[in-house]
């Protein structure tokens, strides 16, 4: 494939009227597109993916024009350089393939409905109109749209409704703005609105196969989000409205158009009578983060892809920064530190992996641009690095000068770090370009040499590691103890003397307190012993922080996980929710060495069961008035040990729970994932399957969908397992969007990881037709790599994808993930007898 040419050198759009009239009906979309601007040269071109050109002029004059769809463009000449006016019209298909302009599929009372949308980003826009469908070719839109209207029906878009005319929706023009932005949708939505202080209108929309109730969570943090951001930001949000849509089908979670945010509808609406808290904070935090998109990604937008992580790494920290601040009992950095950071330090040790400044030489490769546990985790760790060390001050200085700088306008990292660099009064650029210019982190080595503290900073990696590997961070220290340098530059350094440092120390002697820094620290025995020692006086992020490193070294074989098992017991009865997971993580990871059925699994069981029983009892399968915001959060953590685990009295009390309850709908959110597993894997009867897969088709409610998947593919019976396999392919069972969990699913089930790859790569040619463009579709491959963990498996993964490898988008995935594999299956060989032992002395 041909490196990207940039359109935009050749024309610059300044404003388009788009006229888009959808038929339903036809699956056809009719286009008039007029594009005002200027030409650089007389050869230019428009992009456009699809679409069937049925004339082109410039300047009211028809012209002669060749359609390159290989190179998704309209190739015209124009006269001479300078303005011009250039009109296509066209027709295009109206897709399922969730990008573009494309319906989504429901039902309310029976009758199947449809509602239209879009999803433009990454370069989808070309499939409904043509133009420049780059970054930085900003411009003004009018858009003008018909549709196969139905009373009751209503259009929205970016702007406000200007009015209708002979059943033409005419819209406000919007602010200059990238074409990845745009948005419209049309259907029979319900709504609710509000204004924030500053008089911003902020709605909800939904299908009518929701509950109206089930907007007003959205609402509330939508509002409060906008008032945060337009204080922090101290810049005022641009637009005179703030639409979030749920829709029935989106590829995505979420996505940042301007003025009208589309969602899928488990990352918007929630019940509010029954709805856990760690989904309300996980739809909170998804609100948050497209609404900090408004600013960072909208107003100012990245110049070109390889900038990517601009828009998403700082939304990716500003959702906690916004929720921590308006939900303060959540307290939701740990959830951070939980999740985003975990991913991150796993993904990021891999041989490999891109950095998060990478260069994009292919189209294709801007999809797989997208990788969550970089761009996304990784970036936002860094940000909160860069935070923790410059402060909020000088944060939201330099974020009102990089705003009133390049609002309507496009940016590149260097245009942040100058503007946080001049708030600050520090090299920023220098410090930040160690860290996201070059993939991977390091591991800091402290030890006690002649009565001295000496650290060393190495590239952390797992897998190969490379002798010349020559790479540096710039690391900030954040030690316990005051007075040792801020920042490590170099390859190593003499703290001090320990005995000095151990007395000033605040506790035992730790750096990178608070865990804001993205790397780990190795520490000597010394050090170890007096950590281990006051291990449960520390605070719950020091407590999980410990694990975190453990874990990590344990990957790489520099500790083992037999040694990290007996120090489980001391954190088990924690009444923190972030120490909880960081039990039951440390828990998943020895599950790596239990073969189903085993002596081990066997004797993890029992471990398991010992380490939660008691925080079981006190916390009980229901939630009580009684619970704090961390009993709400620990509680899905420990009842899922306790069912692991095969404690007898939850088995019992989950059981009793389901037949109380009748339906899986009636159950309580809260510990209905537990309740419904339970009941799959160890009462299983064919009845209750087949209900509960019927329940899972009818329920528009996302969240019991989500346990409803998770627990039906839980299932030990094989036959069960062909049946749901069989549906992979049925969109009245299981949505494409829905597909990939799925299939993690079955395949994470013993049962079932035979049958559900076999599936895989008989149907490869499927996926790639149907959902193939998605950014999100090498995370399949990414599925697989974290369940493989024999050398089988890993042999059987590299001969399939063998021959795959020149494909851009997915070509480094695939390299990532069978490093991930290889791994897994060292690890296993490495440390499998030292932890069998080491369970067999633990419940005996």
């Amino acid at each position: 494939m041909a490196n990207i040419e940039r359109l935009y050198d050749f024309f610059e759009p300044e404003h388009y009227d788009l006229f888009i009239d959808v038929s339903r009906a036809d699956k056809l979309i009719k286009g008039k597109t007029v594009v005002n601007g200027e030409a650089k040269r007389e050869a230019i071109a428009l992009h456009q993916h699809d679409l069937k050109v049925s004339s082109v002029k410039v300047n009211d004059r028809a012209v002669d024009f060749t359609v390159d769809d290989a190179a998704d463009q309209i190739r015209f000449n124009v006269e001479k350089v300078g303005p011009q006016t250039i009109e296509v019209e066209y027709q295009a298909p109206l897709t399922d393939n969730m990008n573009g302009i494309y319906p989504s599929y429901y039902q309310v009372d029976g009758q199947d409905k449809q509602v239209v949308s879009t999803q433009f980003e990454t370069y989808f826009s070309r499939q409904a109109f043509p133009g420049i469908d780059e970054p930085e070719a900003k411009a003004t839109f009018s858009l003008a749209l018909k549709f196969d209207e139905q009373p009751g029906e209503v259009a929205i878009a970016n702007m406000p409704e200007e009015r209708v005319e002979d059943g033409v929706h005419y819209f406000e023009k919007t602010v200059k703005m990238s074409t990845y932005l745009v948005a419209f949708a049309f259907g029979d939505f319900q709504s609710i609105e509000t204004k924030t202080k500053s008089g911003i209108k902020v709605g909800v929309y939904a299908t009518k196969a929701h509950p109206a109730k089930d907007l007003d969570f959205a609402l509330d943090i939508a509002k409060r989000s906008i008032e945060f951001y337009e204080d922090f930001y101290q810049t005022p949000y641009p637009l005179a409205q703030s639409l979030q849509v749920a829709l029935p089908d989106f590829s995505a979670g979420a996505m940042e158009n301007w003025g009208m945010v589309t969602y899928r509808e488990a990352y918007l609406l929630v019940d509010p009578d029954n709805t856990e808290l760690s989904m309300k904070q996980v739809v909170a935090t998804v609100i948050a983060h497209e609404l900090a998109h408004q600013w960072f990604g909208d107003l100012v937008t990245m110049k070109w892809w390889d900038e990517l992580w601009l828009n998403e790494s700082f939304a990716n920290m500003m959702e906690f920064v916004a929720i921590d601040a308006i939900e303060p009992d959540w307290h939701i950095w740990e959830s951070f530190n939980a999740n985003d950071v975990q991913a991150a330090f796993r993904r990021d040790a891999l041989p490999g992996v891109q950095p998060v400044h990478v260069a994009v030489h292919h189209p294709e490769e801007i999809d797989a641009l997208f990788d969550p546990a970089i761009v996304y985790a990784k970036g936002a760790h860094l940000l909160v690095m860069l935070r923790s060390l410059i402060g909020d001050d000088a944060l939201r200085k330099g974020l009102k000068a990089y705003f009133d700088k390049k609002a309507y306008g496009n940016a590149t990292g260097d245009d942040l770090w100058a503007a946080l660099g001049a708030a600050s009064g520090q090299d920023i650029g220098a410090i930040m370009k160690t860290w996201l210019d070059q993939p991977g982190y390091p591991v800091l080595s402290v030890a006690i040499e002649d009565g001295r503290v000496k650290v060393r900073q190495t590239p952390f990696v797992l897998g190969d590691k490379q002798a010349d590997d020559k790479r540096l961070w710039q690391v900030p220290l954040a030690a316990s103890a005051p007075g040792l340098p801020k920042l490590l530059t170099e390859k190593s350094a003499d703290l001090g003397d320990w005995a000095e440092i151990k007395a000033a120390s605040d506790g035992p002697f730790r750096l990178n307190v608070g865990n804001a820094g993205h790397y780990i620290v190795s520490y000597d025995d010394e050090i170890l012993a007096e950590q281990v020692k006051a291990l449960t006086t520390l605070s719950a992020i020091d407590q999980a922080q410990f694990l975190q490193n453990a874990l990590l070294l344990a990957q790489d074989n520099q500790v083992g996980y037999a040694d990290i098992l007996p120090v489980l017991p001391l954190l088990a009865n924690s009444e923190s929710a972030l120490v909880q997971d960081f039990v039951y993580q440390a828990v998943s990871a020895v599950k790596v060495f239990a073969e189903p059925d085993s002596k081990t699994e066997a004797y993890l069981q029992v471990f398991t069961r010992g380490l939660s029983t008691e925080r079981f009892e006190a916390l009980g399968l229901a939630k009580k008035a009684s619970d704090s915001v961390s009993d709400e959060l620990a509680r899905p953590v420990v009842v899922g040990a306790a069912l692991f685990g095969k404690n007898p009295a939850l088995l019992e009390e989950a059981h009793k729970a389901f037949e109380a309850a009748g339906s899986a709908q009636k159950l309580a959110a809260d510990g209905r994932t537990e309740v419904l597993k339970n009941e799959l894997v160890n009462f299983n009867q064919q009845e209750t399957f087949a209900g509960l897969l019927a329940d899972y088709q009818e329920t528009s409610n996302a969240s019991l969908k989500r346990d409803l998947s998770a627990a039906l593919a839980a299932t030990p019976n094989p036959l069960q397992i062909k049946e749901l396999i069989a549906a992979f392919k049925d969109p009245a069972v299981i949505k494409p969007q829905d597909l990939r969990n799925w299939f993690a699913g079955v395949l994470a089930n013993p049962v079932g990881q035979d049958a559900a790859w076999a599936w895989f790569q008989e149907n490869w040619d499927w996926l790639v037709d149907r959902l193939g463009g998605d950014m999100s579709f090498s995370s399949y491959i990414t599925v697989i790599a974290r369940i493989f963990k024999s050398r089988e498996k890993l042999d059987e993964f590299n001969a399939f994808f063998d021959d795959k490898k020149d494909q851009p988008g997915i070509a480094r995935e695939i390299v990532v993930d069978a490093q991930m594999i290889e791994n897994r299956v060292e690890l296993v060989e490495a440390q499998e007898a030292a932890v069998v032992k080491a369970l067999d002395g633990l419940v005996k």
